[in-house]
């Protein structure tokens, strides 16, 4: 019951994405990706509040919104949410995962760019 409490969760929260993410990017700013740094603000706020009201992580509501649909609303709230619970645990940690996280996705990215395109 859990992974369709996710996937349902997740294909809402993709579609709703790519709606405000075109939405805003249409009618407010094509310039800068404002749509997408609005989706991944928005996500990691809702994110702390879910997660701060729903303590269990296996309840079905913080499977649906946290895992499914914040998960494919945005990937910044997860990564936030990770952060942050290291930072609680372990300062070095969070630091260590912020600098990797931020170095090999870019680094990635530009791999994947310049090996793939035509």
């Amino acid at each position: 019951m859990s992974l369709i409490y996710i996937a349902l969760g997740g294909g809402l929260g993709a579609v709703s994405r790519f709606l405000l993410t075109e939405y805003i990017n249409n009618n407010i700013s094509d310039l800068f990706p404002l749509g997408t740094l609005s989706v991944n603000i928005l996500g990691c706020f809702v994110i702390g509040c879910i997660a701060g009201y729903f303590a269990s992580k296996s309840s079905p509501m913080y499977l649906f919104f946290v895992i499914g649909f914040l998960g494919s609303f945005t990937t910044m709230s997860a990564f936030s949410i990770q952060t942050i619970e290291l930072f609680n645990s372990n300062s070095i940690c969070g630091i260590f995962y912020v600098i990797l996280t931020f170095s090999f996705t870019i680094v990635a990215t530009y791999i994947g760019l310049t090996v793939f395109s035509k």
